[in-house]
């Protein structure tokens, strides 16, 4: 499978060639983000079609998200024996597999199986997204590094926003209000008969994305994306790296690794949480599935103000410092502020909107930690943006906590989960960005 492409360096690329390359990895981040955000409506989903507590509904989280610890050095090694293309294909078509086995796993009303098919997904999403992420970080200019992920983000969060209220659109009925409502008086026949009918409403709508992804592999390997050297070295750099022999000799790389865990974390608790909330208000399901879509836009905003204002107005570190600073403040209003408040035709405790603010003050995060953590690593790149990536077992890790505390106090009080996080996140921003050696 050793890619007999050669890999040019990224100042030769005209701007034509930049600007299909960008399009095309937005392209992708569109794809990431639906398959990715869906899990927002998954969760209560299985909830009631599974009969899982709120710790075993989080494992939809859990599963997805840890293939990245698993798979992230992995692919990059794939990556640099096969090659960009030949790695993203192998990426969508091990999404493609994911998405084949809801198939038996809904046939037989089996989480287990559910859980194998959402982790093969995330396999795929980690090979794509240990690519895509240091090229898409290196195509142009390293002081608009930050306004290229914001772009990508927008693509990432904009499928965000539709894929919860699609599926919800396709799988959902307007008379399973009332059918959820019954489910407690009925008997165990008829509870699983019509549970087993809930959850084949499953089947057509990921077939129909198994085919598309395993498609789209072969489209992706067959476009014009070149194959970038993301191994080249300034000669100030390769002074500075020649006596490097690990990746661990780069501090404000490992400490950016911690700072991706705890930021995704922070981003899917803030989206996969909300409808769980909401219906501690009283907020029926088909109600709540618009509210992940509000903390989507959210996100949507921050990162245009991102793209209007970097560098020009505001460099991407004071960004960064900016956002997990709201991050600190909005999980304090979470957690404290109450009261009864109507907005967007929804009647809800006041709490609910800064959930949905944390989209606000998580929007420039991953953006700004990304060139800030790759900065200086040359041939290191490729593993470097790897451990990075293997940050994003956070989403897996972080909603599992939450879950818990949920199941131990309440909702409202499992939100502490994201204080610490923000004080760290804040903490990067200001001062572990810049170690370049062990010790304060």
């Amino acid at each position: 499978m050793k890619s007999n492409t050669i890999a040019i360096d990224v100042s030769s690329l005209d701007k034509r060639d930049t600007t299909i390359s960008i399009f095309l990895i937005g392209l992708m981040f569109f794809i990431f983000g639906f398959i990715s955000w869906v899990n927002s409506i998954l969760i209560p989903y299985f909830k009631i079609a599974c009969e899982l507590t709120s710790f075993q509904a989080y494992l939809v989280a859990f599963a997805f998200y840890i293939a990245y610890f698993i798979m992230s050095v992995p692919a990059s090694y794939l990556l640099k024996v096969a090659g960009f293309k030949k790695g993203m294909m192998v990426g969508f078509w091990a999404m493609a597999l994911g998405a084949f086995i809801f198939i038996p796993a809904a046939l037989t009303r089996t989480y287990g199986i559910f859980l194998m098919g959402l982790f093969t997904i995330g396999i795929g999403l980690a090979i794509l997204q240990t690519a895509s992420n240091p090229y898409i970080t290196i195509l142009g200019p390293k002081e608009r590094a930050a306004q290229r992920i914001s772009i990508m983000g927008i693509c990432n969060k904009a499928a965000g926003i539709l894929s919860p209220i699609v599926f919800a659109a396709v799988i959902l009925r307007p008379t399973d209000t009332d059918l959820f409502a019954q489910l407690g008086s009925m008997t165990d026949v008829q509870r699983s008969a019509a549970l087993d009918e809930l959850i084949r409403r499953v089947i057509p709508p990921y077939a129909v994305l198994g085919t598309f992804l395993f498609v789209l592999g072969y489209l992706v390997y067959r476009s014009p994306l070149p194959e970038l050297n993301t191994e080249h070295e300034t000669p100030e750099v390769a002074t500075a790296n020649a006596s490097k022999t690990s990746i661990f000799q780069f501090p404000h790389l490992i400490l950016g690794a911690v700072a991706i865990f705890l930021h995704v974390g922070t981003q899917v608790i803030a989206i996969d949480t909300i409808i769980s909330y909401a219906d501690s208000m009283g907020i029926d399901l088909l109600e709540a599935k618009v509210f992940p879509s509000y903390t989507l836009f959210c996100t949507i905003c921050g990162y245009l103000i991102g793209i209007v204002t970097i560098p020009r107005f505001i460099s991407q570190v004071n960004a960064l410092r900016i956002c997990t600073v709201l991050g600190a403040i909005f999980t304090l209003l979470i957690i404290f502020a109450q009261g009864s408040f109507t907005f967007l035709g929804h009647q809800t405790d006041v709490s609910i909107w800064f959930v949905v603010l944390l989209g606000l003050a998580n929007s420039l995060v991953w953006a700004g930690i990304w060139p800030l953590a790759l900065d200086g690593l040359g041939r290191f790149t490729k593993l470097g943006a790897s451990i990075l990536i293997m940050g994003l077992c956070g989403n897996a890790i972080m909603p599992l906590v939450y879950g818990y505390l949920a199941d131990l106090y309440d909702l409202r009080v499992a939100y502490w989960v994201l204080f610490p996080c923000y004080l760290y996140l804040v903490f990067y921003a200001v001062k572990g960005h810049q170690l370049r050696k062990w010790g304060f």
